[in-house]
């Protein structure tokens, strides 16, 4: 019998991990993709046993490893350089891993690369979904080079981000789902430790709508994320990352490690500079096309399960599919009832508890801030502390996904 073919859209984690779930399942993926070749590493990620239970039962816990340092200390400081231990991200309920996105999506990649079709340079520009399948329009560029064909698949899923072109030609424009948090992010990974801290030191500066943080990694440099409100997201893009950002920072003095910290953005390699939205959709599939991960639900990095829900969603839809043969409508309405209730949580805490650790909110969240870290800085504290926020984190160690 010929196999049911399945279009996917984006090959981040998400993507990758679908791929590898229908083609477990009997199914016959393609998987496009935008950019002419594979991404770089990217940035900081921590998976949480929601991931983790996805990735091991996927097989791929092992090779996605973990970059969490034991002998890290974090630290909490202010422009003056005045320091103080603090809790670390890694220190929270859950013990999440550490680690890099590329970790993920290279783990996965090794198990797709070799029985799927990837192609590169590619994106649809038209999707017409009818009874007996979808007809897509692929665009595939190739330097100078571009063409189009139509093919047929038996589904269409969107994993291409937040946002997402798929979500676009088949649900509408962008503007009816994404919601935004006006605040911005500056992401790169270091090529020096910040001065007067080890390598694998984390660092924390937080203020009342703005904030920097240093991840530490074993065996790799340390990655820095910056996080700020603004009432004005279009005027943060039309000027320079590094200038939008110490603007931001401003007008106070940067000091020492501030200072450091903005100078190796600027000079990153690499370097991630946008603005945040969650996706909120009253649905996330049609009967034949289906979106997933950031495309559907993005939970933003407040959150910290955007990696450990894109794969869930991919293992479970997998498992869906698998239960409902011949009948994709079925078995995403199954797939959805399922999910929903777990995103809509994440999505809450991403905006509510999650927001407010990353970025202290008003003078009040710094204060309560500073007694959560002066009450961690003694075990017999950080045991307490731990246990009075664990409920709120307790779902980030559910197997959503577990047959």
């Amino acid at each position: 019998m010929t196999k049911p073919r399945a279009l996917i859209v984006g090959m981040g984690i998400g993507g990758l991990a679908t791929a590898m779930r229908l083609h477990e399942v009997g199914w016959e993926p393609v998987l496009i993709e935008r950019a002419a070749g594979r991404r770089a590493a990217g940035y900081f990620i921590g998976l949480f046993e929601t991931g983790r239970a996805t990735a091991q039962r996927m097989g791929v816990l092992d090779a996605i490893g973990d970059r969490t340092d034991l002998t890290s200390v974090t630290y909490d400081i202010d422009r003056t350089g005045r320091r103080r231990p603090a809790m670390g991200y890694g220190d929270l309920p859950g013990g999440p891993r550490l680690m890099l996105r590329g970790d993920i999506e290279a783990a996965l990649h090794d198990e797709v690369s070799p029985r799927t079709e990837i192609r590169y340079g590619t994106t649809p520009v038209a999707v017409d979904e009818h009874p007996e399948g979808v007809d897509v329009t692929l665009r595939t560029t190739n330097g100078a080079d571009t063409a189009e064909s139509t093919e047929r698949f038996d589904l269409v899923v969107g994993a291409d981000g937040l946002r997402s072109t798929v979500r676009r030609l088949v649900f509408g424009p962008d503007a009816r789902y994404l919601r935004p948090f006006h605040h911005i992010i500056g992401a790169s990974i270091l090529k020096e430790a910040v001065p007067g801290f080890r390598p694998n030191d984390g660092v924390i500066l937080a203020e009342p709508g703005r904030s920097v943080w240093v991840f530490p990694f074993a065996d790799h440099q340390p990655g820095v994320l910056f996080s700020y409100r603004t009432d004005d997201e279009d005027a943060q893009f039309r000027r320079p990352p590094v200038d939008s950002l110490r603007r931001a920072f401003g007008p106070e003095p940067t000091g020492a490690v501030l200072e450091n910290l903005l100078a190796q953005f600027e000079q990153a390699d690499d370097s991630l500079f946008d603005s945040t939205h969650q996706v909120v959709m009253p649905t996330w599939h049609t009967d034949r096309v289906v979106l997933l991960g950031d495309a559907a639900w993005c939970l933003t990095l407040y959150s910290g399960m955007g990696a450990s829900t894109g794969m869930a969603g991919a293992d479970l839809l997998g498992t869906s599919l698998r239960r409902n043969p011949g009948n994709p409508g079925r078995a995403l309405r199954e797939w959805e009832q399922r999910l929903r209730p777990f995103i809509v949580t994440q999505q809450e805490l991403g905006r509510t508890e999650g927001l407010s650790m990353f970025v202290p909110q008003s003078r009040r969240d710094l204060l309560v801030r500073g007694f959560v870290q002066r009450l961690t800085s003694n075990p017999v504290g950080k045991r307490v502390m731990l246990s009075v926020v664990a409920g709120k984190f307790a779902g980030k160690s559910l197997d959503i996904a577990a047959p």
